[in-house]
């Protein structure tokens, strides 16, 4: 039998699609359903790579996660990464399709309708049950005739349709109403459940503004969740980032600064240090705000060429190099590790129309970017045994690699990497430079592994003659995904929810 299906659409962009289906899919794994999460189309920066080597956004990884399920190309077969001049780089089951302008994908995108379809197909024949998440806001009436992620594949799979408002940012009662009044009557019909998410505050209060949804409307409101404080869920969306200290401004022995590159991605590289109590994690955009921190995070960028002129243009660049003179330590990921080099040539365009660069010079290392993209995942140790990395010498690391460009390197390395995508390995990734104070690598989720990121930072702390108490061991996702499916499970009428799925659900 193909699986049942169930859809969740928002009244807009970061009403909390991604994390309600992330709760939906643990909440079915809980009761014994195998489920798989979908989301034709999706456009982010933040990326993951599945185990053959395939791209996907970053939620749909999360949500698989959340559901025990092998992540697959299928669960996001289009994602859009968004580059510098209103164009971007259109991948398709997993691997570079094109780069479109947004007018040009807008004429295209049509004919990646069959493979929309397919890709769900091939999921509902494996699963039990495939939760489907939206894009922005079905009500968007000038992008509705092209439309490949919204009510067109509800209506193609026959899936009942959740429609998420966000009441923290206000207005949720109109943007409800709003939302439906502008849907047609067939796609109207489809929505048979609303969910208000992010509360604070006395339920009660609400109550008559319920009553009146569901008046007006007809639908049901099925449940309301509370706003959930320090969820440590990756976040792909970057709303996130619009909080620029992590933490509390005056919290932390440690003061972190990652660089704020106008096409920052895989930002949730940061997230277990934002979670790590003595660390005071900030995200900069303007030199004047780096100060003088205890370490510069270079982080990852879908134009490295574009970000590494903003840099310059911005101040933020000789910033950086007083402090490294001033032997403050920086690190660089991917696109941040290609900017520490010396140059940067781009001969046939890949990247941008800027045919060499000079980077920071930091690094003793090139960049040649080249057609292809790499993305496999990654184990390895640490071979860097001075400097920032002397306390995590022999440690192992594991992450991703997604990254354009071949770096060549005149120095040491950082990680000898014994396995990609699975298979057995023999390489070297990364550089590290000026006694040791600046490395570079291009492994995504690096900070992942509590012995790497506690050895880092036990050498910060020394360097300070400072002593950080034991730290938790990482941050526990099996853990958050429980506590999220906690707290929605609790929030929702659950019994309807498993109704319209078609399926039974624990008592």
């Amino acid at each position: 039998m193909q699986a049942k299906t169930i859809m969740v659409q928002g009244t807009a962009s970061s009403a909390g699609k991604s994390i309600l289906v992330a709760a939906l899919c643990r909440i079915l794994r809980q009761d014994g359903y195998r489920v798989a999460p979908f989301k034709a189309q999706n456009m982010a920066l933040n990326s993951f790579v599945t185990i053959d080597g395939g791209e996907i956004g970053r939620a749909q990884a999360v949500q698989a996660e959340a559901a025990g399920a092998e992540m697959s190309v299928d669960m996001n077969p289009i994602l859009l990464k968004p580059e510098a001049d209103a164009r971007c780089q259109v991948v398709v089951l997993g691997r570079p399709f094109a780069t479109l302008s947004a007018a040009k994908y807008y004429e295209y995108k049509n004919t990646l309708w069959p493979i929309v379809i397919e890709s769900l197909e091939r999921l509902r024949n494996g699963y039990d049950v495939v939760v489907i998440e939206g894009a922005g806001s079905p009500a968007e009436v000038n992008l509705k005739d092209g439309d490949i992620v919204n009510m067109r594949v509800a209506l193609a799979a026959e899936a009942p349709v959740l429609l998420v408002g966000d009441i923290d940012r206000g207005g949720v009662l109109a943007s409800v109403v709003g939302t439906l009044e502008l849907l047609e009557p067939n796609e109207r019909a489809a929505v048979k459940g609303l969910v208000i998410n992010k509360f604070r505050g006395d339920l009660s209060l609400l109550k008559p503004g319920l009553d009146f949804l569901e008046t007006r409307t007809g639908v049901p409101v099925v449940g309301v969740i509370p706003f959930i404080r320090d969820m440590r869920i990756a976040d792909e969306d970057s709303v996130c980032l619009e909080d620029k200290t992590w933490r509390g401004a005056e919290q932390g022995l440690l003061d972190i600064v990652v660089v704020h590159l106008p096409h920052m991605s895989n930002f949730d590289d940061f997230d277990p240090l934002r979670h790590e109590p003595q660390v005071k994690l900030r995200l900069v955009d303007k030199a004047g705000e780096i100060g003088r921190p205890d370490l510069i995070i270079l982080p990852g960028t879908k134009t490295t060429i574009a970000d590494l002129e903003h840099l310059r243009t911005s101040g933020i660049a000789a910033a950086i190099a007083a402090l490294a003179g001033e032997c403050v330590p920086i690190i660089g990921i991917c696109g941040g590790y290609q900017m520490l080099g010396r140059r940067l040539y781009d001969p046939h365009g890949v990247e941008s129309a800027v045919a060499e660069a000079e980077g920071l010079g930091l690094l003793p290392v090139s960049t040649i970017f080249e057609p292809g993209k790499n993305t496999c995942r990654v184990k390895g140790h640490v071979v860097a045994g001075e400097g920032v990395l002397s306390l995590a010498n022999g440690v192992e690391v594991e992450g991703y690699e997604i990254h354009t460009g071949r770096t060549e390197a005149d120095g040491p390395p950082t990680i000898h990497i014994t396995s990609r995508s699975g298979r057995e390995a023999d390489s070297l990734d990364g550089a590290i430079a000026q006694g040791g104070r600046v490395f570079g690598t291009y492994l995504h989720g690096l900070w992942d592994r509590p012995e790497f990121r506690q050895a880092l930072l036990r050498w910060l702390a020394n360097q300070k003659n400072i002593s950080l108490e034991p730290s938790p061991q990482g941050m526990d996702r099996d853990r958050e995904y429980d506590r999220l499916a906690a707290v929605v499970r609790d929030s929702l009428n659950m019994r309807l929810i498993y109704r319209l799925i078609g399926v039974e659900g624990r008592e």
